[in-house]
């Protein structure tokens, strides 16, 4: 992610209230905690299923054949890594995306590694600190410090709110918003009056920096991928 606007620490308002709600509450955060508890057992056994089937392969012959099913699932999940997909769906669902396509910008972005660029983004979805403090003064947040950008919670709320932020932008054209995601607003609004004005539509093709264009081809063919691979996962 590089030169865009900004996130925060409260994106979302208060869900509930004194009262009547708190039972509610408590019973929504449980449910949370459930779905964070099975995702985690279910990345804990993928990973030993990998290293029984290693073991497997070196061994090779008749077990090898038999795990080879089991195998590309393992491989999948180093070529095509999921985590914190419970995250991904509320975020998804709050900000009105396709979660496929969130997974597929922090697939881009950070192969869900928590990192920093040497552009100083953070996080899952390498967001800056200044785009990160430009979305907590739009969303509320009063309280956003740059450490909470190591958070997966705050870091896909926070990349989420852009990305709508930037579909809204664009009137929902995903190609453009994930050029300006990558290559920055300014930028893909230049790109998009000068095609105009030369009487057609911006394409991927036609993106001058070839980073970007790689970065938003990258992002749809993982999109595909997601929705086939871990439909259930995402709620799809």
């Amino acid at each position: 992610m590089s030169s865009r606007p900004a996130a925060a620490r409260r994106l979302d308002p208060p869900r509930t209230t004194p009262g009547r709600q708190a039972a509610p509450a408590k019973r929504r955060a449980s449910a949370v905690a459930q779905r964070r508890l099975g995702a985690a057992r279910r990345r804990q056994l993928r990973r030993r299923r990998a290293a029984v089937i290693l073991v497997a392969l070196a061994a090779g012959g008749a077990g090898a054949a038999v795990l080879a099913p089991t195998f590309s699932d393992a491989v999948q999940e180093i070529t095509l890594p999921l985590k914190h997909e419970d995250i991904i769906r509320q975020q998804a669902s709050d900000k009105r995306l396709d979660p496929a396509l969130v997974a597929a910008v922090i697939f881009a972005e950070s192969h869900f590694r928590d990192q920093t660029s040497p552009a100083g983004a953070k996080g899952l979805m390498q967001i800056t600190p200044d785009t990160a403090h430009y979305i907590a003064q739009k969303s509320g947040g009063v309280a956003f410090e740059t450490a909470d950008l190591a958070t997966p919670q705050v870091n896909i709320a926070y990349g989420s709110f852009y990305l709508r932020y930037l579909l809204d932008h664009y009137g929902g054209n995903t190609m453009l918003a994930l050029a300006a995601y990558n290559g920055g607003e300014g930028n893909v609004d230049r790109w998009v009056a000068q095609a105009r004005s030369d009487g057609r539509e911006l394409r991927v093709q036609d993106i001058p920096f070839p980073e970007t264009r790689h970065y938003v081809e990258k992002v749809l063919a993982a999109r595909l991928d997601y929705r086939a691979s871990y439909a259930n996962e995402l709620g799809l």
